[in-house]
């Protein structure tokens, strides 16, 4: 990033903190919010696609980053076929920097007219469980990601959520969780998550909240932000200077008593001292939404 090119992002990164300045809507002026109880952390996508571990932690540590959840097919290689040395190693390197392992983010998708597609990811996600246990982790990040126009969208909603309810099963024997992405065209829509998540009916099986635009109704994300509530396990977050309404997100997270972790899931810079000083940029911001 160049010096014009940095100072047109803060200006960017200013002009949406001043959008975003609103407290909670229905939330009185006068009622105080409980303090925040959830942490900043990061997505390996795509901000740190290009960096290996060690690198990863250490900027996190640097920055005051508190998670991880690590991205497959990444330069960082925690992928399900590493032995089990390897597997030591990196919950050791893990433990070593104080950085938590929150979970893999995985592409693993069913909503296939494919059966066999299904299985196939069905069965590479009980991989993924078994490597986030091994890791120390808390989930498994799994995503839909279309509604195939030659089904009834009923059918492939309740397709996606059996398949979940089938994960969950594996996961549970092992303390993992599995963490449903709001995302894909025509998936991503809340009540279609809702939906997915009635038919699921596992309780550790929840939804990252995605930060999409499609969130918002009347310039307010409350209404689908208290649809998919019960199942809030995890959340992305993405540009905070867009006109996203963070400071509303925000203070409904705090409202709920949501304690675990916003994962900054953001463009990636050309090397990583650039990274790591955007990652110092986008605390600040996170620090004043928050607040």
């Amino acid at each position: 990033m160049n010096r014009r090119e940095f100072i047109v992002t803060g200006i960017a990164g200013l002009s949406g903190l001043a959008i975003s300045s609103e407290p909670a809507r229905n939330q009185s002026p006068n009622t105080p919010l409980p303090p925040a109880r959830f942490q900043l952390g990061i997505v390996t996508y795509n901000i740190a696609a290009t960096w290996d571990l060690p690198t990863i932690l250490r900027v996190c540590r640097s920055v005051g980053l508190s998670a991880v959840e690590l991205r497959t097919t990444h330069a960082h290689g925690v992928e399900p076929d590493l032995p089990p040395a390897k597997r030591a190693e990196v919950r050791k390197q893990f433990a070593d920097s104080g950085i938590v392992f929150w979970g893999s983010g995985t592409v693993c998708e069913f909503h296939s007219p494919d059966l066999s597609v299904v299985r196939r990811n069905t069965e590479i996600c009980k991989r993924f469980v078994d490597l986030v246990a091994d890791l120390g982790g808390k989930g498994v990040k799994v995503r839909p990601n279309a509604l195939p126009k030659e089904v009834p969208i009923e059918k492939t909603l309740e397709q996606i959520g059996k398949a979940l309810r089938e994960c969950g099963k594996s996961a549970a024997d092992r303390g993992i969780e599995i963490w449903l992405e709001v995302h894909g065209p025509g998936t991503s829509h809340p009540p279609h998550i809702r939906t997915i998540m009635e038919h699921c009916g596992a309780s550790n099986v929840g939804i990252t909240w995605n930060s999409n635009q499609s969130d918002i109704k009347d310039g307010s994300v409350r209404e689908y932000f208290e649809l998919l509530r019960p199942w809030l396990k995890s959340c992305h977050i993405n540009e905070l200077y867009s006109n996203y309404p963070w400071r509303e997100l925000f203070g409904l997270l705090r409202q709920c008593g949501y304690d675990r972790y916003t994962l900054a899931e953001i463009p990636g810079m050309p090397d990583v001292a650039s990274g790591e000083r955007l990652l110092r940029y986008y605390k600040a911001l996170w620090q004043e939404l928050v607040r």
